[in-house]
C-alpha cells in the first residue's frame, strides 16, 4: 500500500498545473474580473494567453519564466515564433497565441495614430512618432515620416535595414515611398544602437545628399532625426543641415 500511495503522489506531482488549479484568490481571470486588468501582473496577463502551464509548474510560474527568458515584456513582444518554440512548454499552439496577442496591439497602435492624424510640429512630435519602434533595436533602421502640407502624418515608414552599426539608404527607395503616399515633405530619421545620439560626418553627409535629391523632385527633407532609447538628436535645430 505504502509502494502504492508513493506512485500516486509522485504522479501527481508531475501533473499539469492549469489556471483552474490555482486558489480562487489567485487565480488571474476571477482576479481580473475583480479587480479590473489593470491590478493584474504582467505574468498574470501572459498566463491568461497560455492557460496551462507544464508538468510540475504552474501556469503563472511558465509565465515569469517565458519573461525572464526574453528579458522582459518588449523583448518578448518582438520574439520569432522559432525563438518562443524554442522556449520548455511552448509549443506552436501557445507561441502562436503570444505571436497573435502582441499583433493585435501593433494594430491597435496603428489604428490609433491613424484616427489622431499625429501633426508634425517640433523634433519632439517626431521623435514620440518613432521611439516606440525604435527601442530596443540592436541593428541601425532607417525610417521616413510622410507629411502631407498641413505637416499631418500619412504614414511612417522603414526604407532598410543596416548592420550592427550602419545604415545604407538610396535615394530611390526613399522617395519612392514618399511618392506612392503623395507626400509633400518628409523627416528622415535612424537609431544609433550604441545609445548615442550625436551625428556623424556620415549623418551630416546623408541628409546634405538627401536634400538636394529631394529638392529636385519636389519633395522637402524637413529634417534628420536620430534616435535612441531615451534621447534624440534633430540636425536641423543642431545645425547641422
Amino acid at each position: 500500500m505504502a509502494a502504492g500511495s508513493g506512485k500516486i503522489k509522485d504522479s501527481q506531482s508531475r501533473s499539469t498545473f492549469t489556471i483552474r488549479k490555482l486558489p480562487d484568490t489567485e487565480r488571474p481571470r476571477e482576479r481580473l474580473q475583480r479587480l479590473g486588468p489593470e491590478a493584474l501582473s504582467t505574468p498574470e496577463i501572459l498566463a491568461l494567453i497560455l492557460r496551462q502551464g507544464v508538468s510540475g509548474e504552474s501556469i503563472l510560474e511558465t509565465a515569469g519564466r517565458l519573461l525572464d527568458t526574453f528579458g522582459g515584456i518588449h523583448n518578448l513582444s518582438r520574439a520569432p515564433l522559432e525563438e518562443l518554440m524554442k522556449v520548455r512548454g511552448i509549443g506552436l499552439a501557445k507561441a502562436c497565441q503570444i505571436v497573435a496577442a502582441f499583433e493585435l496591439i501593433n494594430r491597435m497602435k496603428k489604428s490609433t495614430r491613424n484616427e489622431k492624424r499625429l501633426v508634425i510640429r517640433n523634433p519632439e512630435a517626431a521623435y514620440e512618432e518613432l521611439s516606440g519602434v525604435a527601442r530596443g533595436e540592436k541593428k541601425e533602421h532607417f525610417w521616413a515620416i510622410l507629411l502631407d502640407t498641413r505637416n499631418n502624418v500619412i504614414k511612417s515608414v522603414e526604407i532598410s535595414v543596416g548592420s550592427l552599426d550602419t545604415s545604407i539608404v538610396h535615394p530611390r527607395e526613399l522617395f519612392k515611398e514618399a511618392i506612392a503616399a503623395s507626400a509633400s515633405s518628409i523627416i528622415i530619421a535612424h537609431n544609433h544602437p550604441s545609445g548615442n545620439p550625436e551625428a556623424s560626418r556620415e549623418d551630416i553627409e546623408l541628409s546634405k545628399r538627401l536634400i538636394d535629391a529631394g529638392k529636385l523632385i519636389g519633395i522637402e527633407v524637413i529634417d534628420h532625426i536620430i534616435i535612441t532609447d531615451d534621447s534624440f538628436c534633430s540636425l536641423k535645430r543642431e545645425g547641422l543641415i
